[in-house]
């Protein structure tokens, strides 16, 4: 095994993967029968892992399939995105030069792509335009997975990272609208040929995209992420610190699981800096002191979020910590200084803008960050146990 149990730093597949068997059946059915999905949790939620695990089970069972990594993280325009995307996938599907001019001028004559040997050489820039884009150009290389994947009898899987990000572009709505209607007029030939896989980690962005403006409506599932089981996350964890020669009782586990609200990704660094500190048994004050490291690595980052925010705003998210829910309500407003209903309905949105919290179904809020919520209440609030 790794010297390294507690694996945070990167994705995970294979046997340092767990849980999530029913949404990894479903996914996987979909992106397989050529279906587009739509995932969105919170940074850090196991994403990543998620997807590249299933494709790692894909591999091994035999499927014929070509995934392409783009990520929308550095995106600002639609000549971005294109060029971004057009080069993932033409990467993808080939390796040499020769192979990249033939595909560029197969698959994208009469658009404004080319491919310039020179910008390949210096920077690894597939793509390079001769003149600025348009709708055609978007059009042709939204296409290009499609038609590559079916000259190459291959199943193009594309994974757009950081999707919430196209709403930087000039005209987010004109690119969405039109790959929904790539989606709604694909050839027959073409189906099945390809799956989006669209992701973000800023879940109210996402949710604005998908499930409030509808821009992909019935042509795009989306698949949320329950958390993992309590139970799978102490049983890994137990067995990595005996891998290394540690002891952490169970009933400290789970108390460790309940703080981070069973985020994989904190609970593994947080046993990792346990590991570290730690001899032989892993005791309270090993925790306590791994507690107050993790926060000091992240707390630069709580104290700028806190900064961002007015005094109203400041003032609702307290009355979230102190576990409100119904803010409109006179109480509410006159106890934390709301001024109005329509101010609490203006406050709402401005912390989902934030990526603080979301709401649910039923309007109940949620912290998205489960390490800044536990910080917010007792380092920032000081709220008693």
């Amino acid at each position: 095994m790794d010297n390294n149990q507690f694996i945070f730093n990167k994705f995970v597949t294979g046997k340092n993967f767990f849980g999530r068997v029913s949404e990894t059946k479903i996914f996987r059915n979909l992106i397989e029968q050529g279906e587009n999905v739509a995932i969105f949790e919170p940074p850090k939620a196991g994403k990543t892992s998620f997807i590249m695990n299933t494709f790692y089970n894909m591999s091994i069972s035999g499927v014929n399939f070509t995934p392409v990594i783009c990520s929308l993280l550095p995106v600002r325009s639609s000549a971005e995105l294109a060029l971004r995307f057009g080069s993932a996938v033409l990467a993808a599907f080939g390796k040499t030069h020769g192979e990249h001019t033939a595909n560029v001028e197969r698959y994208l004559s009469g658009t404004h792509f080319v491919f310039d040997p020179e910008a390949f050489v210096s920077g690894g820039d597939i793509l390079s335009t001769n003149w600025d884009i348009d709708n055609n150009d978007l059009e042709a290389v939204f296409k290009l997975p499609y038609k590559l994947a079916k000259d190459k009898s291959s199943k193009a899987i594309i994974v757009f990272e950081e999707f919430q990000n196209v709403n930087f572009t000039e005209d987010p709505d004109s690119i969405c609208g039109l790959l929904h209607n790539i989606f709604d007029t694909l050839e027959e030939d073409f189906r099945g040929c390809c799956a989006y896989v669209f992701t973000g980690s800023e879940v109210n962005a996402m949710k604005d995209i998908f499930t409030q403006r509808k821009l992909f409506y019935r042509r795009v599932s989306a698949l949320h992420l329950e958390p993992l089981e309590t139970r799978d996350i102490i049983d890994h964890s137990v067995k990595c610190f005996l891998s290394s020669g540690k002891v952490l009782d169970r009933e400290l586990m789970l108390g460790i699981c309940h703080l981070f609200k069973d985020n994989i990704y904190y609970i593994n660094h947080f046993c990792f800096i346990c590991d570290s500190l730690s001899k032989g048994y892993v005791m309270e004050p090993t925790l306590k002191e791994a507690l107050e490291s993790l926060i000091a690595i992240h707390e630069p980052r709580f104290i700028s979020t806190m900064n961002s925010l007015t005094n109203f705003q400041m003032n609702l998210l307290r009355a979230i910590v102190d576990g409100h829910n119904k803010f409109s309500s006179s109480d509410v407003i006159s106890r934390y200084g709301l001024n109005s209903s329509a101010n609490v309905r203006r406050l709402k949105d401005a912390l989902c803008k934030k990526e603080i919290i979301t709401f649910d179904d039923n309007d109940n809020p949620q912290f998205l960050d489960p390490l800044f919520e536990y910080w917010t209440r007792k380092t920032y609030f000081k709220i008693p146990e």
